[in-house]
């Protein structure tokens, strides 16, 4: 059962759920109901990349745009924006944490990615990129423990530039259960989060929740227990989202 509930500008209430329950939304889409993997990551990375375009504004194709994604869904998701916002012409710089550790969709993804003509640069490299815009792919609602390695690596550069930040499903090394930080984190300025909200979403490291559809059938919520409004997603592919029927500035890069 969801724990919390956000609401859209018009009042619409939209449940939160658990990881434990978006594991369950995952698992029911690809095995059973769909969508699958590789069209939920792609719903994902466009969405984002034109939240990133909308938020840049006229002449975002000139700013500078760095992806930092890590090996797992929520990387391939951010590997995706990256793609779609160089096929676009946006100046986009992709930092992958560990190329030799993606597999599966996430692989294929960054495949796409090298016929793009966008960069792709190592980690060891990051510190010498200025952005004007920071895409945070970085680790999702599966965070175990604080991040160490290569991802506290990409955290703490995120930290260091003073760009914004957009965070894809949670603000990497936040507990989606909890909101709660056990180590390094991103503080971000807006998070895009997938399919539903997380629970906690509104701890300050979130900046300005957004709901992004990726394309996932009301019945497989249905199956979890949640009840999803059907006029969620009428103005758009992506809504913001507050944590009352009263309006309040939450920030962000865009409303």
């Amino acid at each position: 059962m969801a724990t919390s509930t956000l609401y859209t500008p018009s009042g619409l209430q939209v449940p939160a759920i658990t990881a434990t329950q978006m594991r369950e939304v995952d698992r029911l889409a690809v095995e059973e109901l769909g969508p699958n993997l590789y069209q939920m990551m792609e719903n994902a990375g466009r969405n984002l990349a034109e939240f990133c375009r909308q938020a840049l504004g006229d002449g975002w194709a000139e700013k500078r745009i760095v992806v930092c994604a890590a090996t797992g869904g929520n990387g391939g998701g951010g590997i995706c924006a990256a793609q779609h916002l160089a096929n676009h012409g946006g100046g986009v710089t992709l930092v992958v944490a560990d190329r030799a550790q993606l597999d599966g969709v996430p692989a294929e993804q960054l495949a796409l990615f090298r016929h793009s003509g966008g960069r792709l640069t190592d980690v060891e490299q990051a510190s010498a990129l200025h952005a004007d815009l920071i895409v945070d792919a970085v680790l999702g609602y599966s965070l175990n423990g604080a991040p160490h390695g290569v991802a506290a690596h990409l955290i703490g550069w995120m930290a260091s530039t003073g760009a914004p930040i957009v965070s894809l499903d949670v603000p990497s090394g936040v507990d989606s259960s909890t909101g709660l930080a056990p180590g390094a984190f991103v503080n971000a300025t807006t998070t895009m989060t997938l399919a539903l909200p997380k629970q906690d979403l509104d701890g300050p490291a979130v900046g300005q929740p957004l709901l992004a559809d990726i394309g996932v059938p009301r019945d497989v919520y249905r199956r979890i227990g949640v009840d999803v409004p059907q006029e969620l997603f009428t103005e758009g592919c992506h809504v913001r989202l507050k944590p009352s029927v009263l309006d309040q500035n939450l920030g962000g890069i865009s409303s």
